[in-house]
C-alpha cells in the first residue's frame, strides 16, 4: 500500500505543478483549459457547447470564458461549413502563438518528452486506465482522440497497416470522412472502444 500511495501523492504534485497561477498572460485557468481543448478539438467539438462540455461547466459560464478568449483574439467564431446557423470556435494564429510560448503545461509536457518513446506511451496508457477506473461522475471522460473512439471506422487498408491515406477514415456518428490527422484530434462525442 505504500507505492499506491506514494504514486498517488506524486499524481497529486504533478496536478499542482500544471495549475495555472491567477490571471497568468491575462488568462484564468478556464479559459487555458478551453483556449488548450479548442486548439486539439475535431471540426465536431469546435462549439460553445463542447467547451462546456470538456470544462464541465454551463453553457452560461462557458460563452463568458468564450468571449473573454475571443476579446484578447485568441478566438474567433467562423460559421460552420454543414450548418451555417452553427458557429465552430477556431483559435487564431495570436491564440496559438500564446499556446506555444505560454501554456502553464508546457513545463510537464517538456518534462515527459524526455521519458523514452516507449515510457510516455505506458505512462499515458497507464493514467487512461486510472481514469477510466474512478468511479465518480466528475472524473468522466468528456473527449477524446478519435483513435480510441468506437465511433471510428478504418477500412480494411488501414486495419492492416498498409499505406495510410485520408479516405481510410469514417466517424460513424457524425457520418462523415476523417483524415488522418483528424484521428488524434478530441472529440466530446467520444465514446471508449473496447481494448479486446
Amino acid at each position: 500500500m505504500p507505492l499506491i500511495r506514494e504514486t498517488v501523492e506524486l499524481l497529486v504534485q504533478a496536478a499542482g505543478a500544471c495549475q495555472v497561477p491567477d490571471d497568468l498572460r491575462g488568462l484564468r485557468d478556464r479559459e487555458w483549459k478551453a483556449l488548450r481543448f479548442l486548439a486539439r478539438a475535431n471540426r465536431f467539438s469546435k462549439s460553445p457547447t463542447a467547451v462546456a462540455d470538456y470544462i464541465g461547466t454551463t453553457r452560461a459560464t462557458a460563452s463568458q470564458i468564450i468571449k473573454t478568449l475571443e476579446d484578447k483574439l485568441y478566438v474567433v467564431r467562423e460559421p460552420a461549413p454543414s450548418d451555417k446557423r452553427s458557429v465552430m470556435l477556431c483559435v487564431t494564429p495570436e491564440g496559438n502563438k500564446l499556446l506555444a510560448q505560454h501554456d502553464p503545461i508546457s513545463g510537464m509536457a517538456n518534462a515527459i518528452a524526455t521519458l523514452v518513446a516507449e515510457d510516455r506511451l505506458k505512462l499515458r496508457n497507464a493514467l487512461n486506465e486510472i481514469l477510466n477506473r474512478i468511479d465518480a461522475p466528475r472524473f468522466e471522460t468528456s473527449a477524446g482522440r478519435c483513435s480510441d473512439c468506437i465511433f471510428l471506422r478504418r477500412s480494411a487498408d488501414a486495419r492492416l497497416n498498409k499505406a495510410r491515406t485520408d479516405t481510410q477514415f469514417r466517424c460513424r456518428l457524425h457520418r462523415a470522412q476523417l483524415a488522418l490527422h483528424e484521428t488524434e484530434q478530441l472529440c466530446t462525442s467520444f465514446e471508449r472502444a473496447s481494448r479486446d
